[in-house]
């Protein structure tokens, strides 16, 4: 059920569920990923109603789940059964799918990931460029993810940690 991304339809309907892991995948972890999630998907339900949903892995790190919420919106019950998958996931290959204080950055072409405290730290003492580019894993529909996922630092929620 991976949709790629010239299939999917860019509207505010789309809800978007964003697992960053704190470090890219291996080969193998990217596949056994891909297979859970894709097993997974065709039989995600709200209510005992099927869910439209795709999914796609981001710079090697990150998976993003998409859901039509026009054709079905997402419960709790349906989100917490997706995130057992990922707990499950996290289980397995300590990923810091769930750790949400982290910051993940691209400096000098190459995603770097930090504890929260490491990343404030290391722009406070100039140890990464104020030139850096910031992921926001807070966003939660399509387009808001399209534009705004990786950002210059200064117009990022980080931006707050910089003179």
């Amino acid at each position: 059920m991976k949709i790629e991304a010239t299939t999917i339809t860019e509207t505010e309907d789309f809800r978007i569920i964003i697992y960053p892991a704190s470090r890219p995948f291996t080969a193998k972890e990217a596949k056994i990923i891909t297979e859970k999630i894709f097993d997974f998907l065709p039989t995600w339900a709200a209510h005992g109603k099927p869910l439209s949903a795709s999914f796609k892995i981001v710079k090697n790190q990150f998976v993003i789940i998409s859901v039509d919420e026009e054709q079905e919106a997402a419960s709790g019950c349906s989100i917490d059964s997706l995130g057992q998958i990922f707990r499950s996931l996290d289980s397995e290959f300590q990923l810091g799918f769930f750790d949400r204080m982290k910051a993940s950055f691209v400096e000098n072409d190459e995603v770097k990931t930090m504890k929260l405290q490491d990343f404030r730290a290391a722009l406070k003492n100039k140890e990464i460029s104020e030139e850096i580019e910031v992921f926001d894993f807070s966003k939660n529909t399509y387009v808001d993810f399209l534009n705004n996922f990786l950002l210059p630092l200064k117009q990022s929620w980080a931006g707050i940690y910089i003179n």
